[in-house]
């Protein structure tokens, strides 16, 4: 899922989900799809992600900066046409040689319908007294976000959501977005609508990490945050 816990995918809330969060005593993860990938989480509730191992990072031969990239290899017609296409009428004069691109997250939203989007600071707050949003259990919602992107192409930009619940994990997202250009304007992005869990067990808080990474591990955005699930909307103020 995305911002949330889902009830549609990655792990219900089932009677076996729900004697985990009763007994809470062993280190046994609950596990979803198939594209998941082997984890160790610590009393904090971080993660380390095999996928982030520099031995298994890929090898992606030197970096060049815009300029140099849109001059190499001028004489390949096909490869200039494929740059004008992912480049589009970008001023290289104004990006200058840096080599390293630049990716600011703008904003993230949750869309839910008949509500007012719910709008996340950033950066979060991280503690456990304060929860940064409430959604209702069972209603349908979906994660907008808006980001930059400076200096150089970033390639492979991915966005991960990790959820606990009483130190259980419950959801692990993964989406990679795809390879982005320098442009004045930020991009905006948003992910399919999902449903909330709903039932006993899963009102509560819970705790999440959200980052926004790159194909060569770069980060972006790296933040924790509670939220809540209840039984209602919460009252406006």
């Amino acid at each position: 899922m995305s911002a949330a816990v889902s009830a549609t995918k990655d792990v219900p809330f089932n009677s076996q989900l729900e004697e985990d969060l009763k007994n809470k005593g062993t280190n046994n993860k609950v596990v979803g799809e198939a594209d998941r990938v082997p984890y160790t989480e610590d009393a904090e509730g971080t993660e380390s992600e095999a996928e982030e191992d520099p031995k298994l990072k890929l090898d992606l031969g030197p970096r060049f900066s815009l300029k140099e990239q849109i001059e190499k290899d001028n004489d390949d017609e096909s490869l200039r046409k494929w740059k004008e296409q992912l480049l589009g009428s970008i001023d290289v004069s104004a990006v200058g040689e840096n080599k390293e691109p630049e990716v600011k997250i703008v904003s993230l939203t949750i869309i839910c319908p008949g509500r007012p989007d719910l709008i996340l600071p950033i950066p979060f707050t991280y503690d456990a007294k304060k929860s940064i949003f409430i959604l209702k259990e069972g209603s349908q919602y979906r994660l907008k976000f808006s980001f930059s992107v400076s200096n150089n192409i970033v390639s492979g930009l991915k966005y991960t959501n990790v959820v606990w619940k009483t130190g259980v994990r419950v959801d692990n997202t993964k989406k990679m977005l795809g390879t982005y250009s320098p442009r004045q304007d930020p991009y905006t992005y948003e992910l399919e609508e999902e449903t909330t869990p709903s039932g006993l067990f899963a009102r509560g808080t819970y705790s999440a990490r959200t980052k926004f990474v790159d194909d060569d591990c770069k980060c972006y955005l790296d933040a924790s945050y509670y939220f809540e699930i209840q039984k209602s909307w919460p009252t406006p103020i």
